[in-house]
């Protein structure tokens, strides 16, 4: 059989099965025993069995693996350590007197907490529980509020350290350290331009963001004790991002640090028990089997791509696409916003790398810095409609609060538009100028 319909049978069936409701790991494991199967029938020399063996032991030698659970606690332990609780505060007095400040005050938390967790549900689902409510109570446009919150919880797998930047170096095998930094630049830009979006429409539109009346802003001795409530926040940024890059310890040694950084300041919220460690390490329990499931199924399925003679029709595939390398590059970005409003950001990484890195590297491109471009289009992805993971966070926030019960689901789907237009920008200035997302990793790994 031709590469070509091996290959439409190789993803076709891997959308119907997904489309059908079968978990991604068996269908990408059963996916890829089978076609090899099939392969080493068809030639009795093929090694692809002995390849994905190979490949998966080797990932189980990785010792950035045991980053994931590491980070995946550190979101749970802060996600309940009041920290999010007291940034509000501060946000609160220090932005409320603006229009639109208290939609950027949170984005601004957003960002904060982006840079602590490494996930995204963790701000989608604060940020919901406890701004939501408050940017409504004082007269925010619903949509706006909810796009804010919904495009600063993305942020999570954007800024350092980011749990989907640690599958994609192990993925393709590049450095987690200059992923993490490359991340930086995009990250900061993405929060400006998103804050300037907020404060330009509420400039013209005060309706949407009413600044709060004089009496809600605070004193200025009160404005400067909330100040102490980003001193835990920082404390653990520094200890995990300037662990790594510094070059005291590696990824997986600063997961372990950004772990005890988080219960410091469960402890001293007060919030540190029994009970809070028990949950935290349940849920991470969960979470990181199922990603790495995920991640050994996937391999299986790249290296069964790769035994069937995937290489030769890459590149053929390649040199039909118009206008050369910027042509491959505007169509795998396009391909991954439209797989975006349907599959979820792990498992659309798991489909197109082996396709897409064979492209990268054949044009000559940065892995570093596809890597961030790809990273910001699967942040898209959890908010763009229908099946963004945001937006069902957000979903089920505003059901639990019966204050929020009046927000549907088209209120959740509209908020999104306008500020994935900011981002799509925001991407197109990173593909224009190399260096926002390439200037600190240069910087800080230029002997390696």
């Amino acid at each position: 059989m031709a590469i070509e319909w091996k290959t439409f049978l190789f993803f076709g069936l891997l959308f119907l099965f997904i489309l059908l409701g079968v978990p991604l790991t068996f269908v990408l494991g059963g996916l890829s025993v089978i076609f090899i199967f099939v392969e080493f029938q068809a030639n009795p020399a093929s090694d692809g069995l002995y390849l994905v063996a190979s490949k998966i032991w080797d990932l189980m030698e990785t010792s950035s693996l045991i980053a994931i659970p590491l980070y995946v606690f550190m979101a749970m332990v802060l996600e309940r350590s009041g920290v999010a609780h007291d940034l509000y505060r501060m946000m609160h007095l220090w932005w409320g007197g603006l229009r639109g400040g208290l939609a950027i005050g949170t984005v601004l938390i957003c960002t904060i907490f982006a840079a602590m967790s490494g996930i995204s549900g963790a701000a989608v689902v604060t940020m919901g529980t406890i701004a939501l409510p408050q940017m409504l109570s004082r007269g925010y446009d619903a949509r706006l509020a909810l796009g804010a919150i919904n495009a600063g919880g993305g942020w999570g797998i954007l800024i350092p350290p980011s749990i989907l930047m640690v599958l994609y170096a192990l993925i393709t095998e590049v450095s987690i350290g200059k992923l993490f930094a490359a991340g930086v630049g995009p990250g900061l830009l993405l929060f400006a331009l998103v804050s300037a979006y907020i404060g330009i429409r509420c400039w013209f539109q005060p309706r949407l963001g009413p600044s709060l009346p004089a009496e809600d802003r605070g004193t200025w001795p009160e404005k400067f004790r909330a100040l102490r409530s980003v001193l835990l926040p920082i404390m653990i940024i520094v200890m995990v991002l300037g662990a790594i890059f510094s070059g005291l310890a590696t990824v997986t040694e600063a997961a372990a640090v950004g772990v005890l950084g988080a219960l410091v300041a469960s402890a001293v919220n007060r919030k540190l028990n029994t009970r809070l460690v028990k949950e935290a390490a349940i849920r991470t329990f969960r979470l990181t089997t199922l990603i790495t499931w995920i991640v050994f199924a996937a391999h299986a399925y790249s290296t069964a791509y790769t035994a069937m003679g995937a290489e030769s029709f890459i590149t053929h595939l390649t040199e039909q696409i118009p206008g050369g390398r910027w042509g491959a590059m505007l169509f795998m970005m396009v391909v991954l916003f439209f797989l975006g409003m349907v599959l979820d950001p792990v498992g659309i990484m798991l489909i197109t790398l082996p396709v897409f890195l064979p492209l990268v590297n054949a044009h000559g491109f940065d892995p570093v810095w596809f890597g961030i471009l790809f990273v910001v289009m699967m942040e898209i992805s959890y908010m763009t409609p229908p099946f963004g993971f945001n937006l069902f966070y957000l979903r089920s926030v505003t059901q639990a609060d019966p204050s929020m019960r009046h927000l549907t689901m088209k209120d959740i789907y509209w908020s999104v538009g306008p500020y994935t237009v900011v981002e799509l920008f925001g991407l197109f200035l990173i593909v224009l100028f190399p260096a926002i997302a390439l200037w600190l990793p240069d910087l800080l790994f230029s002997g390696n």
